[in-house]
């Protein structure tokens, strides 16, 4: 079964198949922002309806996720039309620690009024891809920002308050 990705097309959160996949194929040939937009659209219409006259919107945030997951750098001009939440994943198989990071993250991005999407992954096969030794993790923006225990209150806040930054 092919795995669901969302990801922020003009301010809307939406599910799409086959991402992670089409994003490593682009990685393994290389490609930057510029190509990974044209070549992530078109693979993901192969299993996605892609709306008419929204192609340009799904290629830019295509490619601005691409970049953020793979560590790739996007010019601070991209995307200002809309605020981008924080995407925010909590790694772990859901025990009591992985549940009381989940709950300092919700009361954390509530105290500093950030938007973000959070979302707790329990697969094993997907938190492997984000190459994690131990859990909870933490994961904003598609990077690892906190490994192995629930981080203090003020620590949560400078992660996240500096994530929003950027």
């Amino acid at each position: 079964m092919a795995s669901i990705t969302q990801i922020h097309v003009k301010g809307r959160l939406v599910g799409l198949v086959g991402l992670e996949d089409a994003m490593e194929d682009a990685r393994r040939e290389g490609h930057g922002y510029e190509e990974a937009k044209g070549f992530l659209l078109d693979r993901i219409r192969r299993q996605n309806y892609i709306p008419s006259g929204l192609e340009s919107a799904y290629g830019e945030a295509l490619a601005r996720y691409y970049c953020q997951r793979m560590g790739l750098p996007v010019s601070q001009d991209r995307g200002q039309d809309e605020v981008a939440p924080l995407t925010i994943r909590i790694l772990g198989p859901g025990c009591a620690n992985c549940a009381r990071l989940e709950q300092e993250v919700m009361a954390v991005l509530w105290e500093l009024g950030l938007p973000a999407d959070v979302l707790h992954v329990t697969d094993t096969k997907e938190i492997a891809s984000y190459g994690v030794m131990g859990t909870p993790a933490l994961v904003v923006n598609g990077k690892v920002l906190w490994v192995g225990s629930v981080p203090s209150r003020v620590r949560l806040k400078a992660l996240l308050e500096g994530a929003f930054r950027r």
